[in-house]
Formats: C-alpha cells, sequence, structure tokens
C-alpha cells in the first residue's frame, strides 16, 4: 500500500524541527501531500462523508431566530438562513408590551458576517452597541490567527470606520459617552498585553495599562452594572485589578489591590440592598474563593467585608451583580449550581432536572430586569434558555434549540459512572446512549472524550451531529479527569504541573472501568480530545496503545516540550504555571517523561487521526505535523494514521458552520471505518 511521505529526518536534536518554517516549500508540500493522503485513504467512505454531512445538516434548523434580548429600546438578535454559513445581526424596536416579540417593520440590519467573508475564513470578536445605540463597535479575525481588526459602524447611515490599529485582540468595550472605546493589544507572543483608550476622530490611541510580565493577560470590560470599568490582568495563578468610572472615562484606573502572587480575585459591580456595592471573589482565605463586598467609592481590599464563606466541599465560581440582587455560581459533586440572593429574601438555589447537565447564567439582560436568563443542557437534551424570575424562582422555557426530524430526548439515557483511579481517587464519566443500547448486555463501541487541563470544567452539553453516533448504537462519554474543575480546585491543582500524570492515569482508569463493567471493549473504543485534550490523547497512547481501537486528536498540543522551551512562541511563558518552566532541570524531565512527541516508540498504536489549523495561534500547526511523522517512522502497525491540516482556518478548525458540518462528518466516517461500522449510510 503506498503511504503518505515520510518528513527526512536531520542531524538535530529534534528530526522533525524543519516542519515548523511556516511557508516553506517543503513544509507545504508536505502538509499538502498529508492532507491528499487523507484524501485517498477516507475515499471510500465518499459517499458515507456526504450522507452523514446531510443527515447531521438535516437536525438543524437552518433558517431560525435567536432569542432576542431587550436592551434600551431594542431587542437585538441573530438570524440564520438556509445556505448561509454565518447568522446575521438585527434588532428592531422594543414592543410596548414588553414580550420579545420581533417588530418586522422596525428591522435594521446592523451586520452580516456572509458578506465580510466573501467564502473564507471569519470569526467575529466583539460586537458592542454604544450607549446612545447609535453605533457598533466590532472586530474581525479574516484568517484564524486570533488577531482582530476594529471597526466601528454608524446604525443609521451604515457607514463603517476602520481604525487604524494593529496586533489587537478583538476587544472593544465603550465607556458612556458612547465616543470612547477601550482596546487591547497582542505582543509578539500573542498575548494581550496592553490596553488603549480611543476617542473617535483622534489622531492615535492613548496607552491606559501595560504588563510586561509574560505571564499576564489584560483584559479590559464593562462591569454588570455597567457603570465601571475594569481592567483585569491575570496570570493562571494571580490576579490585578483596576477600576474606573465609565462616566469619567478619561480618568485614571485605581488598583483594587496589588498583585500578590497566589491571590486571584475578580470583582464586579451593582447595587446590593439599595447601596452601589462592589462583589468580589477572592482565594484569600482558602482555594475554593469566598465573597466579599466593598462600597463602591472604597474598593480597596481594607474594605472588603466577608459575604459568602469559604467552603471546602463547593467552588465558588463566580458572583454576578445586578440590581437589588446578585446570583452566584458554585460547583458542587462535580454539577454547576447557582444560588439566588435577593434582597430582602432567603436565597435560593435553582431548581434543575437531571441527574448529570450543564447550566450557567447565560444573560442577565438589562441591569435592573426582574428576571435573567440560565442556559441549561444535558447530553440526553438540547440546550434550553430559561427564565427566572428573580424574586420567586420560577422558570418559563422561553426557547430550546430545535431538533429537525424524528428526535424523542426519551430514547436516550445519560447517566453519572464513577472509575477508580490508581490512587483510589473516584473519577466521574458521564455516559449517554439510545436506551436500547444502553439496555443491552453486550458490550458497545463507545466514544470516550476527555480534556483535562486550566480548570476547565467538561460539563455535559447537548451535539446535534453526535446523534449520528448515538444512533448507529455508539456510546457516548466523557472522562472528568483531574486536572479539569469539575471537583474544584483541588480538583484542578491535582491535575497540573507535577501532578499531571494523574490526568493520564485518570483517563486510563475510565476506559478501563467502561471496558470491566462490560460496556465496551477495547477493540470497540475510539478516544478524542482536543489542544491540552489532544496532549491528553497522545500521552494515553503512547501509555497504553492496547486499550484502544482508534483516536482523533484535534489541534493536539503534543509538542509541550520544545514549546516550552521556546519563550519567542505564542503564549508560551503564559503556560509555566500550568506546565511548569522546562528550563529547570526537574521541570524538563517530569515533562520529557509524558510530553506524547517525545515518547512516541517502536510499538503498535490504533487508528489515528490529527487535525491541525495552519494559522492556529494558541498550538502551532507542526505539532500534529511533527508527531504525525515520528508515529509514522516509528510505529510497528498498519493502522490507519492521518493528518489533516485545515490550511486557511485555526485553533477552532473552519468558521462556517456548514463548513464546520463537513470536517465532523470526516471524523466521523473515520470513527465508523476504524470500528467496521462504515457503509454508504
Amino acid at each position: 500500500m503506498t503511504t503518505a511521505p515520510i518528513a527526512p529526518r536531520d542531524d538535530g536534536i529534534d528530526p522533525y524541527a524543519w516542519l515548523s518554517q511556516r511557508d516553506d516549500e517543503a513544509v507545504l508540500t508536505y502538509l499538502n501531500a498529508e492532507n491528499a493522503w487523507t484524501e485517498t485513504c477516507l475515499a471510500p467512505q465518499a459517499a458515507l462523508r456526504e450522507h452523514l454531512f446531510e443527515e447531521i445538516k438535516g437536525r438543524i434548523r437552518e433558517t431560525d431566530l435567536s432569542l432576542p434580548s431587550p436592551w434600551g429600546p431594542h431587542l437585538y438578535y441573530q438570524r440564520t438562513t438556509a445556505g448561509d454559513e454565518y447568522p446575521r445581526h438585527y434588532r428592531c424596536a422594543r414592543p410596548a408590551d414588553g414580550s420579545y416579540a420581533v417588530q418586522s417593520d422596525s428591522e435594521q440590519l446592523l451586520l452580516d458576517p456572509n458578506a465580510l467573508a466573501n467564502g473564507g475564513f471569519l470569526s467575529v470578536g466583539t460586537i458592542s452597541v454604544s450607549p446612545d445605540y447609535r453605533q457598533i463597535a466590532y472586530s474581525l479575525d479574516t484568517a484564524g490567527d486570533e488577531i482582530y481588526r476594529l471597526f466601528v459602524k454608524e446604525i443609521a447611515t451604515g457607514a463603517i470606520q476602520e481604525l487604524p490599529f494593529d496586533s489587537c485582540d478583538g476587544s472593544m468595550t465603550w465607556a458612556q459617552d458612547s465616543q470612547t472605546l477601550f482596546f487591547g493589544e497582542l505582543d509578539d507572543t500573542h498575548r494581550p498585553h496592553k490596553v488603549y483608550r480611543y476617542t473617535l476622530g483622534d489622531d492615535a490611541p492613548q496607552q491606559v495599562f501595560h504588563d510586561p510580565d509574560g505571564r499576564f493577560f489584560v483584559h479590559c470590560y464593562l462591569t454588570s452594572s455597567e457603570r465601571q470599568l475594569v481592567i483585569l490582568a491575570n496570570s493562571k495563578t494571580t490576579s490585578e485589578t483596576w477600576v474606573l468610572d465609565a462616566s469619567t472615562p478619561e480618568g485614571d484606573f485605581k488598583c483594587v489591590a496589588p498583585r500578590e502572587e497566589g491571590h486571584e480575585y475578580f470583582v464586579d459591580h451593582g447595587r446590593v440592598e439599595g447601596e452601589w456595592t462592589w462583589l468580589i471573589r477572592s482565594n484569600q482565605t482558602g482555594i475554593n474563593f469566598a465573597g466579599y463586598t466593598a462600597p463602591e467609592a472604597h474598593p480597596e481590599r481594607e474594605h472588603w467585608r466577608l459575604l459568602i464563606e469559604h467552603d471546602e466541599a463547593r467552588m465558588l465560581e463566580g458572583i454576578g451583580a445586578h440590581d437589588g440582587a446578585f446570583i452566584v455560581s458554585q460547583r458542587e459533586g462535580g454539577l454547576p449550581i447557582i444560588q439566588v440572593h435577593k434582597d430582602g429574601q432567603a436565597p435560593y438555589r435553582v431548581d434543575i432536572p437531571d441527574a448529570a447537565y450543564n447550566l450557567y447564567v447565560q444573560d442577565t439582560l438589562e441591569f435592573d430586569s426582574p428576571v435573567i436568563r440560565l442556559r441549561y443542557e444535558a447530553l440526553n437534551r438540547p440546550a434550553q434558555v430559561r427564565q427566572l424570575d428573580l424574586a420567586n424562582g420560577e422558570q418559563e422555557v422561553l426557547k430550546e434549540t430545535p431538533v429537525e426530524g424524528d428526535f424523542n430526548a426519551d430514547d436516550y439515557f445519560s447517566q453519572r459512572l464513577w472509575a477508580i483511579a490508581t490512587d483510589g481517587t473516584r473519577i466521574p464519566i458521564s455516559i449517554v446512549a439510545r436506551r436500547d443500547v444502553m439496555d443491552a448486555s453486550r458490550p458497545a463501541p463507545l466514544y470516550l472524550y476527555g480534556y483535562g487541563a486550566y480548570g476547565e470544567s467538561l460539563d455535559p452539553w447537548f451535539s446535534h451531529a453526535r446523534l449520528s453516533l448515538l444512533d448507529r448504537g455508539i456510546v457516548f462519554a466523557i472522562a472528568h479527569v483531574r486536572g479539569g474543575g469539575e471537583l474544584g480546585e483541588a480538583w484542578y491543582r491535582a491535575g497540573k504541573l507535577a501532578h499531571k500524570q494523574n490526568t493520564f492515569s485518570d483517563f486510563i482508569a475510565c476506559a478501563e472501568h467502561l471496558i470491566d463493567e462490560g460496556r465496551t471493549t477495547a477493540k470497540q473504543l475510539i478516544i478524542s480530545g482536543g489542544s491540552a485534550g489532544g496532549l491528553l490523547i497522545g500521552a494515553v497512547l503512547n501509555q497504553r496503545p492496547e486499550l484502544f481501537a482508534g483516536a482523533i486528536a484535534e489541534v493536539p498540543f503534543v509538542d509541550v516540550l520544545n514549546t516550552m522551551l521556546d519563550p519567542d512562541l505564542p503564549l508560551t511563558v503564559t503556560e509555566y504555571d500550568e506546565w511548569g518552566n522546562p528550563n529547570e532541570a526537574d521541570v524538563y524531565a517530569r515533562i520529557k517523561a509524558y510530553a506524547p512527541y517525545e515518547n512516541v516508540q517502536a510499538q503498535a498504536y490504533p487508528a489515528i487521526l490529527a487535525v491541525a489549523g495552519y494559522n492556529d495561534s494558541r498550538v502551532q500547526y507542526w505539532e500534529a505535523a511533527k508527531w504525525v511523522a515520528k508515529l509514522r517512522a516509528l510505529k510497528t502497525d498498519d493502522n490507519l494514521l492521518l493528518l489533516k491540516t485545515e490550511m486557511g482556518a485555526g485553533h477552532g478548525g473552519m468558521s462556517g458552520r456548514y463548513q464546520a458540518l463537513r470536517d465532523v462528518a470526516l471524523e466521523y466516517a473515520f470513527v465508523l471505518k476504524v470500528l467496521g461500522l462504515a457503509s454508504d449510510r
């Protein structure tokens, strides 16, 4: 059988380093040859891929209207149209009856990404309406490298002005005068490091904040009250906040609490018991965070007063300010919970019907609104936007993401399982399947997904596309391994730095648990992860390759040692708090012991599909390319090894919704081929 080209070796320490020479003719030739090889290997599934694409597309309501959100005299919403890659952004006059009904006679088109994309890549960063409702500020990434151009549009006339600034991070925040914008700039390593103030019509912006520390990201945003501007500088372990009254944007920002290594805190601004108040979430008394208040005029640390005590069993993830209320987001037992504190009333917890779910505050609407919106979904339940009455806790489902065709949520069953790690720790697994598959006594093919980094919680989510796997008898599961945030800050810390191996051994324990329980077999088990989850996949493939039939690694962070040794690469220095600095001998040895690229060896591997983005600024395309090249040279099996590089995309893959569906169809065709389930349908 003809194989894809092997990258030539050199005499250096890293034999495939030449693949990092971006835009070099030999590199482009190699990547294009790998893409062609992937298409050749999957050519017999061409009809299946097309069928999967049409099948998934058929479940999506192609022409639809998002739930309108009120702000001032207007409702704001998006409209998708069959055949278009992107939703258009609109507003209309707000109905006098207080409903969310669109008034078509007053509809205004704010932004049409379809026209702006012109068939290419497009990511809209920010769309922000000025406080006087006359202008919108928006930012566009047209390459996938997450470097944005900034624009301001006069809504009434349609006149558009491009702001003449380079290396922007895409953020754009209005002050209350509707003339002043704050935006962020990226440094040479792609880190947001400066905030500028710009008044429309001026020749140049004014720098208002610069953080030279390469570990810190800098962002500017408005508080929930829209009365205060905030500059947040934060690393993985430490933060510092500066604030300014949004009605006086020409003023100087005031520091809330000077940075102190290991102290993380985050602020919001609202009105509680009739007083304008700062609400602060801080880890100064414990890793799961506590809540504090401070008077509007004195946000400094010495004025903080305890509001919510630190709880060893609950992670305090957020405090959202409102007029006459604050909303507390917590995490308990691996699941999110929301508690409402309304002035003059006892706090109450938002009721949720399912055992495993995803829940968060999607939209607080206007600051003084008596209701907020929650987003709720489960593995077997499409996402719902629920309106919560803050006064009485009553919920109303305003919109459920439609699933076209013959779909019944009750046909699918979701549950929470627990695996036991090598050190005795219980690891949660979320699982979903068709009821007839879940009830069967025989093992079933299973798709196991994982991430496990940065304290990110991989809460269950619904997927239209995933139904194509479930309806073919495949079980889907999520391994909530350490390194994520599902069980709080301690869970995160137990899977980072010196404890990173826990992430990999937890995932392996989950796979073994599913096999030992008879839910699947090694020959039926597909694993998948992206970015830092791709590192997870690469590591477990080296450590236990016989445990899996196939693997998908999307934009995988597999060359972690070489990347972390190069401080000139985007985001490297900021990652030291997550992985460690390999310029220190003990850290170097630790990372080298698990780094997927470093540990490829002469052994049999399962079938592998690696996907990269050529313009990816977070995980460089060459990480996947080098990894695949080394696997080709050393592996001892004849299983599929495929590399697909999206030449016009970045970290998130192709930007259009139909383009993204075709990528999913390719990955699912690979899964079905590996499992021996591939056919035209």
